[in-house]
């Protein structure tokens, strides 16, 4: 706790809300409200939910997903993937990820989701597309109709068990004008390397495209490395298991490794989701999360979601965490905001024009917010 309101710590949770965020990795397949789980699973006669209770079935997904396997976390998307296989569901689905996000105060989010896992009902990638954009659309309109304007791009993302990836790829350079704005891979790390995939990544550097890899999450460094020198991702999507080449001395000072020195020093984007992390087992707790660490060594630390059913979280909420954790004034989470639009996959001059016009403004706001409560109630320092 510091004398300067920017500085102060923990921000008040109220102030958070009210703070606007930058969101780089977030799942749509992962952030259904349960209320619409169950409705969806309703009106198209999927059974195999564990329960029809909104309030029940939202805390079995925290549960399920609460046990340090990547594998077995992934396994709870087979009811979010389950309900959104018609053009409806999709558009729905879009949407209210759209006003949920411009709600906790998210003023640009990249939203990814895979159009391989949609199609058991008949729909074509093309529609299975162009859905979620409409549903995007529409959502970003009702979002700043209420006061809350944000504005989504999406990543299309292909799964790295599968052999889809050159197609998906395609698919985003066939969209990339019309709100996709770049390509991802996910799904099981270990055993399926960032190679596998290498036509996909070749094809979309020569058509000049975003693309982050997720890499450094379940698998290690090498995972990191084939990402980025194999396939050249210009973000990493978690990248969390970097440090592991970062040795701490005896003399409590860092020493970086090369790989670790080249993912900081060319400014590479860590894409960092701590309560996902802590529940995948990535990191033992969010007072252990490796994002101290790298934030203090001066990564490019972004702070993400995820998976907010699963997670039970938002933005607002990982911030919160962090805060506490690490005593993180308002500078700190406005340092990660920028450095998220910084690294975001639209052009230079809008990203620069969000943070200038939004960021900026609204965080110099919140700290004028803050020294007037810290003058009305001082605090010994």
């Amino acid at each position: 706790m510091v004398s300067d309101a920017g500085s102060y710590a923990p921000v008040p949770l109220d102030l958070i809300r009210r703070a606007p965020k930058v969101l780089l990795h977030d799942h749509l397949d992962g952030g259904l409200r349960p209320e619409t789980i169950i409705e969806l699973a309703e009106q198209d006669g999927y059974a195999a939910l564990p329960t029809h209770d909104a309030d029940a079935l939202d805390a079995w997904f925290r549960e399920a997903a609460d046990s340090g396997s990547l594998e077995r976390y992934l396994e709870t998307f087979a009811h979010t993937v389950g309900v959104t296989q018609t053009a409806d569901a999709l558009r729905r689905v879009a949407r209210e990820a759209a006003e949920d996000l411009a709600a906790d105060g998210v003023v640009y989010a990249e939203v990814r989701f895979a159009p391989e896992l949609h199609i058991e009902k008949g729909l074509d990638e093309h529609q299975i597309v162009e859905e979620v954009l409409a549903g995007f659309a529409e959502g970003q309109r009702l979002a700043a109709a209420a006061g809350h304007p944000i504005r989504i791009g999406v990543l299309l993302t292909a799964i790295r068990t599968a052999t889809h990836s050159r197609r998906i790829a395609e698919l985003a350079v066939e969209y990339r004008d019309h709100g996709v704005v770049g390509f991802d891979i996910a799904g099981a790390e270990a055993g399926f390397p960032p190679t596998r995939h290498l036509d996909a990544f070749e094809y979309l550097r020569r058509e000049n495209a975003h693309f982050t890899i997720h890499a450094g999450e379940a698998f290690g460094l090498p995972s990191i490395w084939e990402a980025l020198q194999w396939c050249g991702a210009e973000r990493l999507g978690h990248g969390v298991r970097i440090v592991d080449d970062i040795e701490i001395g005896a003399d409590g000072e860092a020493r970086l490794g090369r790989l670790a020195e080249f993912v900081r020093d060319r400014r590479i984007p860590l894409e960092m989701c701590p309560s996902s992390n802590v529940q995948t087992g990535a990191a033992e707790s969010i007072e252990r999360h490796p994002i101290g660490m790298l934030r203090r060594l001066g990564f490019r630390v972004t702070v993400n979601t995820d998976n907010r059913l699963m997670s039970g979280t938002s933005m607002t909420h990982e911030m919160d965490l962090l805060s506490h954790a690490f005593g993180y004034g308002l500078n700190d989470l406005q340092w990660f905001t920028i450095n998220a639009m910084k690294s975001a996959f639209i052009p230079f001059d809008e990203r620069l024009a969000l943070i200038n016009e939004r960021i900026k403004p609204q965080y110099t706001a919140l700290r004028a917010v803050l020294a007037e409560r810290m003058t009305e109630r001082p605090v010994l320092l």
